[in-house]
């Protein structure tokens, strides 16, 4: 099966919760890809003591999941790019809603 996962929020235990069943699909063999939108490009500034985003993050990237980040959400919070993501447009989002089996949004 083929996740996607839209996160368009800044709250760190909404973020770590949309991360969870990305991994959990993803060892049970399914193909993950986010797209990070709105507040949710802001995902590096999110860990908190009880929300370990980083790691979530980690284990879907190395478990070659992919993430997606808003380029026009990044310039409009004047953020620098990161190596985590790969900057996208609405074409990336709209090819991960075409080609998923499912989506789910945070």
């Amino acid at each position: 099966m083929k996740l996607g996962v839209i996160v368009y929020s800044n709250d760190s235990e909404t973020v770590w919760n949309a991360f969870r069943p990305g991994n959990f699909a993803q060892a049970m063999g399914d193909q993950v890809s986010v797209f990070l939108i709105g507040k949710g490009v802001e995902i590096e500034s999110l860990d908190t003591d009880r929300f370990n985003i980083s790691e979530q993050v980690k284990m879907l990237v190395d478990g070659g999941g992919k993430i997606f980040a808003c380029g026009t959400c990044l310039e409009l919070r004047q953020m620098k790019i990161s190596d985590i993501y790969m900057v996208a447009t609405l074409k990336e989002l709209y090819e991960i809603v075409q080609e998923s089996d499912k989506i789910i949004s945070f």
